[in-house]
């Protein structure tokens, strides 16, 4: 995961007066309100930079719960935020004033081993998934995070460590539980409500919570994959680059470019030097995954090498409790030649922030062979992501390094059409919205909003307006 955060916090407080005793009366989970013990933790999200105070926080158990904190908040005018793992990048997790729905509590899972389908509710993170699926063999690809929830990374599309081999996190959804602005509890489908199904196939939370998903499972017994560090020269990126696009499509990788952090496994001669942090999956034969890992590690000498067979949870380690402050961008490239490469070395050089980050997923396979209408993620003919981000702690310098992220990303994306991936967008704005939806797709969006959420109830996220043709 790159980050896309603003450190300024620029929602406005909402000030609608919430009658608590009546909302603790519409449902079954815990309300969390100002005062309570766990308040403070209820609030916090992965990212810093945010200091919202939701008016309340109700932990739902089930989509009748959220049915009535649907209609509680659109009969008081509430703002509404919606909590999975709490990893949106621009904060959306949480309301200031409004009333959050967390998702948290809500993790059932309901595995077919037969079928290859697994039933998982909204409130399941990535590493809680793959941990139980992983016990029969099979996995469904998300990110490369495993605190990130289900239900965030789904919506926005899902770009991971099998999306050469098996696609988006989205090519494998084969139906949803949704509850939608008017209360209604719908089952979707290619077959019922397929418009709302094809929206929220990477269009995000604009249309309504999704509080249970149907995946497709994948036969992932044993995985070759793991962290691989080298020295990052120009010519070993593009040389990495070129392998990872030769690679068969068992093969994803990402990889960052960065200063190395004092991780004790790395020579202490290398602490602060540029170095390529590479993540490697290889999901088929392990022999053939040994072969295929071979022109990565030919690339230089190792610095560490802790690619191996593993199960595929493996990829998931426990992560450190910490909140991250950056200036970043996410974008869609075609082309990463000589010339880009050595411009970023030259930017990464000249950073100031105390983490300068450039991370590039390849991308190809699977993915690409998906028709670009056939979800709302309109980027499946794009070769590589590409996030930038500058990690710092003191707010005086975010101008400084919201500079030199917004120049380098326009060198790298220098020459291609603009694209945007939205879940790493943070509080960006409608245009890079736009770049996230572009053409026809912004415009079908825009009409199926209008008929799920005219009154667009669900607006605390990278907003989607109703068509004012479609609901006049």
């Amino acid at each position: 995961m790159l980050f896309d955060s603003k450190p300024t916090d620029s929602s406005a407080p909402t000030k609608t007066e919430i009658p608590i005793p009546q909302l603790r009366e519409a449902v079954a989970g815990r309300v969390i309100v100002p005062g309570d013990a766990e308040y403070d933790a209820a609030r916090t999200i992965f990212y810093g930079g945010f200091d919202r105070r939701p008016a309340a926080i109700v932990r739902v158990v089930d989509a009748n719960d959220v049915a009535n904190v649907i209609a509680f908040a659109r009969d008081t005018g509430a703002e509404l935020a919606v909590r999975g793992g709490g990893h949106s990048v621009a904060g959306y997790g949480v309301s200031d004033g409004g009333i959050v729905i967390d998702l948290s509590q809500m993790k059932g899972l309901e595995i077919d081993v037969e079928g290859r389908t697994a039933w998982a509710e909204a409130g399941l993170t990535a590493v809680e998934y793959t941990k139980a699926t992983g016990e029969h063999g099979l996995a469904t690809g998300f990110g490369d995070t495993g605190s990130v929830g289900i239900a965030g990374i789904t919506l926005g599309g899902g770009v991971g460590y099998l999306v050469r081999k098996y696609g988006l996190t989205i090519d494998d959804l084969l139906a949803a539980e949704i509850v939608t602005a008017d209360g209604q509890i719908l089952q979707i489908d290619a077959n019922n409500h397929p418009d709302l199904f094809w929206a929220i196939r990477g269009g995000g939370g604009n249309f309504g919570v999704v509080t249970r998903f149907k995946f497709r499972l994948h036969e992932v017994p044993q995985i070759v994959g793991g962290m691989l560090f080298l020295p990052a020269t120009p010519e070993t990126v593009r040389a990495y680059i070129a392998a990872a696009e030769a690679a068969p499509e068992e093969l994803s990788t990402i990889f960052a470019v960065m200063p190395a952090p004092p991780m004790p496994f790395l020579p202490a001669e290398q602490h602060g030097k540029l170095i390529i942090m590479a993540f490697i999956v290889y999901a088929g034969d392990v022999e053939a995954g040994q072969r295929a890992v071979e022109p990565f590690r030919a690339i230089a000498t190792p610095l560490a090498d802790m690619v191996k067979p593993m199960p595929y949870s493996g990829m998931y380690p426990p992560e450190q409790d910490y909140h991250p402050v950056a200036a970043s961008r996410t974008m869609f490239v075609d082309s990463l030649d000589q010339r880009k490469i050595d411009v970023m070395f030259d930017r990464l050089r000249a950073g100031k922030a105390s983490m300068n980050v450039v991370q590039i997923r390849i991308l190809g396979g699977a993915m690409a062979r998906v028709p670009v209408d056939a979800t709302a993620f309109a980027h499946r003919d794009r070769k590589f992501m590409v996030n930038v981000a500058a990690l710092y702690q003191n707010p005086d310098e975010a101008a400084q390094h919201e500079a030199w992220v917004t120049d380098l990303t326009a060198s790298l994306q220098a020459g291609d059409t603009a694209g945007a991936y939205v879940n790493f967008l943070g509080l960006d704005g409608e245009a890079r919205i736009r770049e996230a939806y572009p053409g026809a797709t912004w415009d079908r969006l825009r009409a199926i909003k209008a008929q799920y959420d005219p009154t667009n109830l669900f607006r605390l996220n990278q907003n989607i307006q109703p068509s004012l043709e479609a609901n006049p």
